[in-house]
């Protein structure tokens, strides 16, 4: 029986292979890492992990790929018109499976009523169909990742002088990849104890905008003034600043969010899971100041 990654050739698909291979107790060879890129994955092979060729868009695949499943990580797919029937597919290979549990990478708040971002009704489906599946589920809901907060300046901070945002006064509990990893690492490692259990993958603190800016002035050592704006000035700079205008609207939903208030959890779960704090948005600047912070 087999601990099943899927998604395992992106980013937070491998960092939870590698930390399950890293784990005690954790034979290699139960480490099922499905990919529609096995080629990718050659170096965790090679450490003894199974690498199986699935694809959510084909369905056939995934289920020669969940053969033997106990617990299944499902890594949400990138956005797109047909995501939540390619989710479906692959939580009905793992029911088929016989899987014992399914772990799902959601998002805080997932109601449209309370929720704005655009991402929230993906996530609600998805959440929604695995429940109706009859198997024991976790649902781990990310918060935004902590690489990711440069993206939520309509302009590149450290170039700008400026960390334009939407957000209002509100705040986030970023989170970081690394922490979103261990705790899925730790939730399929573990034993019953997280059956039917919701943990809201979040970070240490809640940052404002004019938190992120004094943290990019911090690691940039340049000035970065904190800009607040509203949706539409939001977008119109975004998009003039060369960011396609429904990935604009896409990523002020999140600001708007944050500013109604729907992304600030900070509940220890991190740390519950993991045994230790989550990393903090300024360690995970600090790693990316080499040049990919500014954006």
């Amino acid at each position: 029986m087999s601990l099943v990654v899927t998604g395992a050739s992106g980013h937070l698909g491998r960092r939870t292979a590698e930390l399950l291979l890293e784990t005690g107790g954790v034979d290699p060879a139960d480490v099922v890492l499905v990919t529609r890129s096995p080629e990718k994955l050659a170096d965790l092979a090679a450490r003894g992990a199974v690498v199986r060729c699935g694809d959510f868009a084909s369905p056939d695949t995934l289920r020669a790929a969940f053969v033997g499943a106990r617990r299944v990580l499902l890594i949400s797919i990138d956005a797109g018109s047909d995501r939540v029937d390619r989710h479906a597919a692959a939580i009905g290979a793992a029911t088929t499976a016989g899987a014992e549990l399914i772990a799902y990478t959601s998002y805080p708040n997932p109601d449209s009523g309370r929720n704005p971002a655009s991402v929230v009704p993906d996530h609600a489906a998805t959440e929604a169909a695995i429940l109706s599946s009859g198997v024991p589920y976790v649902l781990l809901r990310n918060a935004i990742y902590s690489e990711y907060v440069g993206s939520f300046s309509s302009q590149p901070p450290l170039t700008a002088g400026a960390f334009v945002h939407n957000f209002g006064d509100g705040a986030s509990a970023y989170v970081s990849r690394e922490d979103c990893a261990a705790a899925a690492a730790a939730v399929l490692a573990g034993s019953g104890e997280h059956a039917n259990k919701i943990y809201d993958i979040a970070g240490p603190e809640a940052m404002t905008g004019a938190d992120l800016a004094a943290l990019y002035t911090s690691v940039g050592r340049v000035e970065v003034a904190a800009v607040a704006v509203d949706d539409a000035t939001w977008i119109a700079d975004a998009v003039a600043h060369g960011l396609p205008e429904q990935a604009a609207r896409n990523v002020a939903s999140f600001g708007r969010a944050i500013r109604e208030g729907a992304l600030n959890q900070r509940t220890g779960d991190v740390e519950r899971l993991t045994g230790r704090r989550p990393i903090s948005v300024a360690d995970v600047l600090e790693g990316l100041a080499s040049g990919s912070a500014d954006r």
